[in-house]
């Protein structure tokens, strides 16, 4: 990678143009809006909002009020419209005209069948043979109907297992898993896409949500003919929600590679998935506020990380990967932190003798 800093799979990558935007900003990688064979058609009328909150009373809404402050984002945008044959010649372009940037194809299909597994061999190899640097799996899409399909495969250890070695059966490029946050223990599903051969974990996509209803109106504020699905949280509201899931994903698997993402608009916050463990960041909401690509956003991630290496050259860092990761083993069981009087661990149970 030119830089650490991604955009990753979302509105912002969706087309040639805005991908060559992209890198032309600086971005040191792109992952593309999430392909598959067979394309979606999406919902009428908005596919994403954003919702602030106010300051004297901390009110949460998509209105638009002044002085209010970001606080998510909210879609319930499927995967790419276009083809796959769509896709192709525009990966090899954008590979022909950036080719020290890193281009990496996200890819997504059934896996209820040899015949959908396949599928997803099919978009592999012809993702990597345009010129596609790498695969990024999509088990994480939190509003797919199918049983076997986005997040029910990133919440379900076998699939998520099948999938990503079925992939790596044809790939010659790193494939990354990108999980859903949705699942109770989010290392059970890692473990099982690096037992199929997972280069690496991508962790947060958007969680899981549903618009709020407008007490007013009594509608929610974002839907079709008064009805709404499943939909993704994204933005500031859930970097802490992500740095959880990230720091149970490095604690399990320090020797692995992770690439962070979830709340990113600065070098303030992607610095904690760095010091995590992760040894990339992507960013989404920032970017969608900024232009469509984020020209502002990657200028100050570039800009915080330079300031932040300069500011410990006294110990030595001249890259990420002296401080990737020190921070990790910090994150301890609540037992294990001290208390004001005692030694001892209580925590309303009674202690079991011997």
């Amino acid at each position: 990678f030119e830089n650490p800093f991604l955009l990753s799979s979302a509105p912002p990558t969706e087309s040639e143009s805005n991908i060559t935007r992209a890198f032309e900003a600086g971005w040191g990688g792109v992952v593309t809006k999430t392909i598959g064979l067979h394309p979606v058609v999406n919902v009428y009328g908005a596919k994403a909002k954003f919702m602030r909150t106010t300051p004297d009373d901390g009110n949460v809404s998509m209105k638009k009020r002044p002085g209010a402050a970001l606080h998510s984002s909210w879609n319930w945008e499927l995967i790419s419209d276009k083809t796959l044959e769509w896709w192709a010649p525009r990966i090899r372009r954008i590979k022909e005209a950036f080719p020290n940037k890193v281009l990496i194809a996200s890819i997504m299909a059934g896996s209820g069948n040899d015949k959908e597994l396949r599928h997803w061999q099919e978009l592999a190899e012809t993702a990597q043979g345009e010129g596609a640097d790498g695969l990024e799996l999509n088990f994480s899409c939190p509003h797919m109907d199918r049983r076997d399909m986005g997040s029910n495969i990133g919440k379900d250890q076998g699939l998520c297992s099948v999938v990503t070695e079925a992939v790596k059966e044809v790939a010659k490029v790193p494939v990354w898993c990108k999980l859903t946050p949705a699942t109770a223990d989010i290392v059970i599903e890692a473990a099982a896409c690096f037992r199929g051969g997972a280069d690496a974990i991508v962790s947060s996509n958007t969680f899981p949500s549903i618009p709020l209803i407008d007490p007013e109106t009594l509608e929610f504020e974002i839907n079709v003919d008064g009805l709404v699905s499943s939909g993704g949280l994204g933005g500031p509201a859930i970097l802490p929600l992500a740095l959880a899931k990230m720091a149970q994903l490095t604690k399990a698997f320090p020797d692995k590679s992770f690439s962070g993402i979830g709340g990113v608009s600065d070098f303030n916050q992607a610095a904690s998935y760095f010091l995590l463990g992760c040894g990339t960041v992507q960013v989404c909401t920032a970017a969608m506020l900024d232009q469509a690509v984020g020209p502002n956003v990657i200028k100050r991630l570039l800009s915080g990380l330079d300031k932040f290496i300069e500011a410990h050259a006294k110990d030595g860092w001249k890259s990420i990967e002296d401080f990737r990761g020190i921070r990790r083993d910090r994150i301890v069981l609540q037992s294990e932190i001290r208390r004001p009087d005692t030694a001892d661990y209580h925590s309303g149970y009674e202690t079991v003798e011997g």
